[in-house]
């Protein structure tokens, strides 16, 4: 009776295990010498645009595999259907938590960071992390809080390679082709960036090569606008 008794409680315990979902969100370490010299971990409540106005503290997914061979084939049409397609749930609504799981099939991590540089490294991020550098998908997200209603003002991005990128859930900018990183390679269409809370999302696709991105945004004068907060929630 007593081995039966032990092994109903272990027949339990290992359903109860088998019940818990994979890759539950949890927090993953981090060696954060390993980012330097590029990242830094987030260590302030909120920090503003450098003195160019470029986005500085974004939350990172680490890449996404998406082989290509080359960089030639990243047309309008193929750029749009990579990165609109679902990879992980809330893909396009929800603000991720550093550290947390972003796929139940595939355990890949956000990490919040700020970039040492104006530009964002997602290579060196990648390369720092022993994730895949080549035929990948990155995804960034960050969040801008406005002192004020600031309308016409423009999404001006860089990126290597081809992106995507969207403003409170409307697509804002799109770079496409084999490109280098370029500061404001290509600018929206003028938008309102509202008072309060602002969610800037971005995907970039990359073959071979390296890849990073710059971020900021312009005034109708063209000038950056710098009286913002960035936070990560």
């Amino acid at each position: 009776m007593r081995l039966r008794k032990s092994a109903n409680v272990i027949s339990i315990a290992f359903l109860a295990l088998c019940a818990m979902p994979a890759f539950a969100a949890e927090t993953v370490q981090v060696d954060d010498r390993a980012l330097l010299p590029f990242f830094t971990a987030v260590a302030s409540r909120t920090k503003g645009p450098d003195s160019d106005g470029f986005l500085q503290r974004w939350l990172l997914l680490e890449p996404i595999v998406k082989p290509n061979r080359s960089n030639a084939g990243f047309t309008p049409t193929y750029v749009r259907e990579a990165l609109t397609t679902q990879y992980f749930p809330g893909q396009f609504t929800v603000v991720p938590h550093d550290g947390k799981v972003a796929n139940a099939s595939e355990p890949l991590h956000w990490h919040a960071l700020d970039s040492s540089l104006f530009d964002v490294k997602l290579f060196n991020f990648a390369k720092a992390l022993q994730k895949p550098t080549y035929g990948v998908i990155f995804w960034a997200v960050t969040v801008v809080y406005s002192p004020r209603d600031v309308p016409d003002v423009r999404l001006a991005v860089g990126s290597n390679s081809a992106s995507m990128w969207w403003v409170n859930g409307k697509e804002a900018a799109g770079l496409f082709g084999d490109r280098r990183m370029v500061m404001d390679d290509v600018v929206s269409p003028p938008l309102t960036l509202h008072k309060g809370k602002n969610v800037i999302r971005g995907a970039v696709i990359n073959g071979p090569g390296l890849s990073d991105f710059c971020v900021r945004f312009v005034g109708p004068d063209g000038q950056p606008v710098r009286d913002l907060s960035i936070d990560i929630s």
